[in-house]
């Protein structure tokens, strides 16, 4: 058995000596482990970082054996990614809920999400926008989609300002007002098309996180025993963190809360 597909590295454990079973998100083939010979010497241990994406080549006397890897490098992000908290706490995050999945299935918009998220985590905004966006493609790829597209009560596409906690569904502005304080507040980001610098605010962050951190909890996470990575929790505080300097140094001109 034998196959090549493009992957995202998730987590290594030594084995053995010198050599190291490497947990990769693949394009094709899904979650995958691989023993790679020499993977727990220093040579390698710069390409095989979560968050790096690589190429992998992957041999099995039979499909259910552990099989071998050999792995090059496409995009070496560990250097610049883990160079922050809220990076270190984020990419640990992202793949905690990357093992949600289960193990060989492919799942490749999650995939093309997952290259995307990691692109794109020098901003913490925009970072805490995109966790937020795959915790939401996250319960969709799992069956617990949130429906945001029209409201639950009357059908209407505008001014979707609410969530029900029970249906998941959106609920628009006059729908929701009898009941404003039992919904939660769906956040601009996730209703809008908008992605640059002004399509989040820290309101925004709040609500998204405690949207998807419900829903996570509920359907995914509670059933397995589990409850959220305390990396989700490192990762929100980095960013409370770091809006709360911007404020100060900012002499409190800044309109946004912290989150």
């Amino acid at each position: 058995m034998e196959w090549t597909d493009d992957g995202i590295v998730l987590g290594v454990r030594r084995h053995g000596e010198s050599s190291a079973i490497v947990e990769l998100l693949t394009r094709g083939h899904g979650r995958h482990l691989g023993l790679v010979r020499g993977g727990g010497g220093s040579r390698m241990r710069p390409l095989l970082q979560p968050g790096n994406s690589v190429r992998a080549v992957w041999r099995a006397r039979l499909d259910e054996h552990l099989g071998t890897y050999q792995i090059e490098g496409i995009r070496l992000r560990a250097a610049t990614v883990l160079a922050s908290s809220h990076a270190v706490f984020g990419v640990t995050h992202l793949a905690a809920l990357a093992r949600l999945l289960p193990e060989r299935d492919p799942h490749q918009a999650i995939y093309d999400r997952l290259d995307h998220t990691l692109d794109d985590f020098d901003d913490i905004g925009e970072a805490a926008a995109h966790l937020i966006r795959f915790e939401l493609a996250m319960l969709a790829e799992l069956g617990f989609g949130l429906d945001l597209e029209s409201c639950a009560a009357t059908g209407a596409t505008s001014e979707l300002i609410y969530v029900s906690p029970k249906s998941g569904a959106a609920v628009s502005r006059q729908a929701g007002e009898p009941w404003r304080d039992r919904l939660l507040r769906l956040p601009a980001f996730l209703r809008d098309t908008g992605t640059g610098a002004n399509g989040w605010s820290d309101q925004d962050l709040r609500d998204g996180f405690q949207l998807t951190g419900m829903f996570l909890l509920r359907h995914v996470l509670e059933p397995r025993g589990q409850g959220h990575s305390d990396s989700r929790d490192g990762f929100i505080n980095a960013v409370i963190r770091h809006r709360a300097r911007g404020d100060v140094a900012s002499g409190g001109k800044t309109p946004a809360d912290s989150i």
